[in-house]
């Protein structure tokens, strides 16, 4: 049984810890999976033979990149290209390079989590694409929406890549669109990736590799609670497990105990006790279909204006306006 002083929580990542490891079942938030480590294991698994979604997505860049440049641009003069969960920005590059040589008037406002991953995007993109304006924004999602409705002098035109969207359930993806909604102008578009269903185990593979680069990443939380909380995580003692529901389309990470154990949080006075094959829950990845998107865009007041897919159909991008 944890104990039950509330200790002084000094971030938002001690708050989400203590919340987590707290509750029953426990559960972490797959956000605090990113920081130097975690940002480079992450690319990592981009590269990855299984991890389909990028070359997916970096088919449909390239193959349409040029009416999807028209499509922003066709709705007005200049506009700010805005990127929720920027990351590294490979695919994105594409998409700017064509603009720039277009001549296009256009700034280019990538927003993430990780300090350090937007430092790594800006050097890139400033050495690669001279000529693009770029003004990074930290943050998270819902938090720099805010930034994003109180630019009234441009266009908006936000993109949502690698299916990100996935890693909220359909009532938290609802809530987070009708928030994109509320930014936009009727001229604004939104430019968003849904990984489609497909044969389970692909979606399983993807998820739990070989090399063990999925494990690493989950597991870099709890690296994250040791280094940042004065914890004592071991990690050989959790296995990373994946499951789908090819019902609802569902992929969910856990981290499982392998052995009842107690694990002590220092910075949160903590103690906190596993049973043997007890979870923590740390990601979900949400998998789509035309039925469902369509839904969830006319739950969120949006309607979808045009639609791009890769060749083998495992993943689409949409383009969203306000209805």
């Amino acid at each position: 049984m944890q104990e039950k002083t509330i200790p002084v929580l000094n971030s938002a990542f001690e708050e989400e810890v203590y919340e987590g490891l707290m509750a029953f079942p426990k559960y972490l938030s797959s956000k605090y999976f990113y920081d130097e480590i975690g940002d480079k294991l992450f690319q990592d698994i981009m590269a990855m033979p299984e991890y389909y979604l990028t070359n997916c997505e970096f088919n449909i860049l390239k193959k349409h990149k040029e009416l999807i440049t028209s499509i922003f641009h066709s709705e007005g003069d200049s506009f700010s290209l805005f990127e929720l969960g920027a990351g590294d920005g490979k695919k994105t590059k594409i998409l700017l390079e064509h603009l720039s040589k277009k001549n296009i008037a256009f700034d280019y406002r990538p927003i993430d989590i990780s300090q350090n991953a937007l430092h790594q995007l800006v050097a890139s993109a400033n050495k690669e694409l001279p000529n693009v304006e770029i003004n990074p924004i930290q943050g998270t999602y819902f938090d720099t929406l805010k930034n994003i409705a109180e630019e009234e002098e441009k266009r908006k035109v936000i993109l949502f890549l690698g299916s990100n969207i996935g890693n909220l359930l359909h009532p938290q993806a609802v809530d987070f669109l009708k928030k994109v909604c509320a930014v936009l102008n009727d001229e604004d578009l939104v430019f968003m990736g849904f990984d489609q269903k497909k044969n389970p185990q692909q979606i399983l593979d993807a998820y739990n590799d070989k090399a063990g680069i999925t494990e690493a990443f989950n597991k870099n939380i709890l690296t994250r609670i040791n280094t940042e909380m004065d914890a004592n995580f071991n990690l050989d003692k959790f296995i990373h497990w994946e499951v789908y529901d090819p019902e609802t389309g569902t992929a969910k990470s856990y981290l499982v105990s392998k052995e009842e154990q107690d694990v002590t949080i220092k910075s949160l006075d903590l103690k906190v006790h596993f049973d043997t094959w007890e979870s923590i829950h740390t990601e979900i990845s949400q998998k789509y279909d035309d039925k469902v998107v369509q839904w969830l865009a006319e739950q969120s007041g949006l309607k979808i204006t045009a639609q791009f897919s890769d060749d083998q159909n495992f993943y689409k991008n949409y383009i969203f306006k306000k209805a």
